[in-house]
């Protein structure tokens, strides 16, 4: 009987398990776009993930399909051990922009280089409607290499 309850315990006290991906929103107030980067990368790396620039902002409709799709799980099974980092364009467009993370058009996309800037390798934009994440999702996988 012990034994079971032992069981119970331990059981109880593992942490539930993570979504295969990972969306992480940028911490607020900071000017340095590229040190944030550089950190999330470095964690990334540690924690087995890849790492993305996502810019995306609450009015832009393919931004908020994508974004529910991702809480929801959605993405899971095309973008397992992949970490989106997730800038505001509202908040955060100067900074990203000395970054070197621009584009036209939102939702950006882009991977960083070691020192967390922009790499340059990137897609940006997606269409409106029910389709923006069946559309976004290839677009991301093929930028991953996957």
């Amino acid at each position: 009987m012990l034994l079971a309850l032992s069981a119970c315990n331990q059981a109880a006290e593992r942490p539930a398990p993570q979504p295969k991906l990972e969306l992480r929103p940028a911490p607020a107030e900071v000017a340095d776009v590229a040190g944030v980067v550089r950190t999330e990368l470095s964690q990334a790396r540690r924690d087995g993930r890849q790492l993305v620039v996502y810019v995306g902002a609450a009015w832009c409709e393919p931004c908020t399909r994508f974004h529910d799709a991702a809480l929801a799980g959605e993405l899971d099974a095309a973008l397992d051990g992949v970490r989106l980092l997730e800038f505001d364009h509202d908040v955060w467009s100067d900074a990203l922009v000395a970054a070197g993370y621009t584009s036209d058009l939102i939702p950006l996309f882009a991977l960083p280089n070691s020192d967390g800037t922009a790499s340059g390798k990137q897609f940006e934009g997606a269409i409106k409607g029910k389709d923006a994440v069946a559309q976004i999702s290839p677009r991301l996988a093929a930028l991953l290499g996957r």
